[in-house]
């Protein structure tokens, strides 16, 4: 039984990272409440835990669509207002064809776009996305978004009461708002990825956060075919998705590009990648396309040496003046002690500043690269001291390992 137990927990585990969005999207559908649809999939991943016991189903996902449905069908017919609760989210004529429907193949884009609405301000906008579509936690929500617990809690209740209040409808938007409603969406798919390229917790990836990131990007960029952003953005990913083997070592260990062993990455999804990425670059020259370019930069490049790092920082300060965040800001500078030759008196001078920025408070990279440049200076007991604060502020087993080995070597 002690053995059941653990595969039933084990087999549970998994259906939530790899299907949480689809049967959430697909109760949604029918419920159009979201409170109601989500706590109707919890209670379906609590049954799943209670039954499966006895039996795990063939198909997981669909037997947890199935429960969670039912339970939202049993909570409506109980309610007396059931005509009132229908429309908190206006239902679409598109729907209406498929009532019975019980999982859509755009029903996760369908909620990504409801979640992004523009009446929703846009840091609600994230951080209700980050919860509903990858069934993240709030803290771990908050600490995808560099803010704290309860401000992260507050956002996604406002986001949903917003959402009810103003009968924000469950649809992907016809073709002439779509421009409108593109860069929060792509922006949204892209911390998804983030959050599952460096998780919290043991494990330093979530593939099942990077795998539904490049599907809702693949989507995207087949809704809007002649944009050059939403191309940028899935070749970006399927670049940085390529070098994700050879980012761990066979023991499990964090492996820096700077080391990493380049025949271990994908050929056919960079390749895949590369190719997306030039095709978007000769069309736009947007945010996601120059992250885009930085990131073909690295993989076209025959070794971390031979890296062009000035038109790296190139193309960082082209970013500088479309995307002037924290966070690029210290990736500019990054790049740019890189650079042959580079003043890292002066990079440092940089980082300081950068310090002084409230979005970077708790970013575990600034600290992380401060510890670098003053490795590099000969100043051990500074880098020390920033490797402490990196190791304090990371969320990542993994990465506390690896800055916790990098503090090591610096007493030997």
């Amino acid at each position: 039984m002690v053995t059941e137990a653990v595969e039933v927990t084990r087999v549970v585990d998994r259906a939530h990272r790899e299907s949480w969005s689809t049967v959430l999207s697909s109760v949604v559908r029918l419920t159009r409440d979201l409170d109601l649809a989500e706590d109707c999939t919890q209670d379906a991943f609590v049954q799943a835990l209670r039954t499966w016991p006895d039996g795990i189903p063939d198909n997981p996902a669909g037997w947890l669509t199935t429960v969670a449905r039912r339970l939202a069908l049993d909570r409506l017919r109980r309610e007396t207002n059931l005509r009132r609760k229908l429309p908190l989210l206006v239902e679409h004529p598109a729907d209406a064809e498929h009532p019975d429907d019980a999982e859509q193949p755009t029903d996760p884009l369908r909620l990504v776009f409801t979640c992004c609405h523009p009446a929703l301000a846009r840091e609600s906008q994230v951080a209700l996305t980050l919860r509903l579509i990858c069934g993240l936690t709030t803290r771990e929500v908050a600490a995808v978004l560099l803010i704290g617990e309860a401000t992260a809690a507050a956002r996604i209740t406002r986001a949903k009461k917003k959402i009810a209040a103003a009968g924000i409808p469950y649809r992907i938007p016809a073709d002439h708002e779509l421009p409108a409603r593109m860069d929060v969406v792509l922006t949204v798919v892209h911390l998804v990825y983030t959050a599952g390229y460096v998780a919290t917790g043991v494990e330093l990836t979530r593939t099942d956060l990077t795998g539904r990131a490049i599907e809702l990007a693949r989507m995207l960029e087949r809704l809007m075919p002649d944009e050059p952003e939403p191309l940028a953005l899935l070749g970006l990913l399927l670049m940085t998705e390529a070098r994700g083997d050879a980012r761990v070592s066979a023991d499990g260990e964090l492996v820096l590009l700077a080391d990493q062993d380049r025949s271990r990455w994908d050929v056919k999804l960079l390749a895949e990648g590369v190719s997306r990425a030039t095709a978007a670059l000769q069309r736009g020259h947007g945010r996601f396309a120059l992250q885009a370019a930085v990131a073909g930069l690295h993989v076209t490049a025959p070794s971390w040496e031979k890296t062009d790092w000035g038109q790296v920082v190139r193309m960082y300060d082209a970013m500088m003046v479309s995307w002037p965040t924290p966070i690029v800001a210290l990736n500019r500078v990054a790049a740019r002690s890189l650079v042959p030759g580079a003043d890292l008196e002066a990079v440092l001078v940089e980082l300081d500043a950068l310090s002084k920025e409230p979005a970077l408070a708790t970013y575990a990279y600034l600290p992380a690269t401060r510890a670098d440049v003053l490795t590099r200076l000969d100043r051990p007991g500074e880098a020390a001291e920033a490797y402490e604060q990196a190791i304090h502020l990371t969320a990542n087993e993994t990465e506390r390992r690896f800055l916790t080995t990098r503090l090591t070597n610096l007493n030997r």
